[in-house]
């Protein structure tokens, strides 16, 4: 594969790449030459200074305006992307002289969300208060893909049982033990621990299809040669607990999340003694090195919280 040309950026210059970009949008050049008030003449020059370093046509002239060349579309294609990427760049720049000295894109799963994340989040702002923290919830399939195209910069999910997690880098944030949760009136209710095989015979609040949790437990029922009475599925845990409490099945949850919202009804959580039941919330990056330092501050928090 040929060296890239170090002098073929200096040929290039933002406010030609934006001229060209409008003669393309209006298709003409006077009409461009009118929206960024400039002399038309002045515009002509800019193009024909461009098509001279790139040493190919890029537009037909002709007395209706000006069409594009098959260069020219791929320049047009390339300009769009590298002035929205400037765009950005200024947008986020800007962040740091309105007083915000940090941006961090982050997508995690609910069980991070509910359990972890409000109070090891809440921290470091608290300690870094000009840091924005742009954080989205998704299922952790979601989370690692965003990831890997590079769509946020950290994620924070289960990647056991994720072929594409095995591409990611990865760390270890926190460990969660999934309980089986039931009215307390419930005839499971009363046991110690039991094996998520036990509830097979009882309806199930499930949540979504595609969730982790509810993989694990598809995946055990299918060893066990069993299918999920499965009776209704949610999106959010509090759903979850309110549907339990209301008579509609059992569920799996875990165990910090059902603390935290066992006031929703008279609920009881169950220990699962299945391996399955203990998980590891791991952070993921395509490489943790090459994030910003405000990235890597954030990752640092987050692991020192797990101690």
């Amino acid at each position: 594969m040929p060296s890239p040309d170090r002098s073929f950026a200096r040929k290039i210059d933002i406010t030609s790449l934006q001229l060209f970009v409008a003669v393309c949008e209006l298709g003409s050049i006077g009409r461009a030459a009118e929206r960024e008030f400039i002399a038309a003449s002045a515009v002509s020059k800019r193009l024909s200074d461009l098509e001279a370093a790139l040493d190919t046509p890029l537009l037909y002239r002709h007395t209706r305006g000006v069409n594009l060349t098959p260069a020219g579309q791929t320049l047009l294609h390339h300009a769009r992307s590298m002035l929205f990427g400037l765009e950005n760049m200024q947008a986020e720049l800007s962040e740091y002289a309105d007083g915000v000295r940090g941006h961090v894109r982050m997508h995690a799963n609910i069980s991070a969300v509910v359990q972890f994340l409000p109070e090891d989040l809440g921290a470091f702002v608290r300690e870094h208060p000009q840091v924005k923290i742009e954080l989205q919830e998704h299922l952790s399939s979601d989370v690692a893909r965003a990831v890997h195209e590079g769509a946020t910069d950290l994620g924070v999910c289960i990647t056991q049982g994720l072929a594409i997690g095995t591409q990611l880098a990865q760390r270890p944030y926190r460990r969660d033990e999934l309980v089986l949760v039931a009215p307390a009136k419930h005839a499971l209710a009363k046991e110690k621990s039991l094996s998520f095989e036990d509830t097979l015979e009882f309806d199930h609040v499930g949540l979504h299809s595609n969730s982790s949790i509810y993989v694990a437990m598809r995946e055990a029922a299918a060893a066990a040669g069993r299918t999920i009475r499965l009776r209704i599925q949610v999106t959010g845990l509090d759903a979850m607990c309110r549907m339990i409490h209301n008579g509609l099945g059992v569920g799996v949850m875990p165990r910090r999340a059902f603390e935290l919202m066992k006031s929703a009804g008279d609920l009881k959580c169950v220990r699962l003694h299945d391996e399955w039941a203990v998980r590891e919330i791991n952070l993921v990056a395509r490489d943790f090195d090459a994030l910003p330092l405000t990235a890597r501050m954030l990752v640092d928090h987050l692991q020192a919280s797990t101690a």
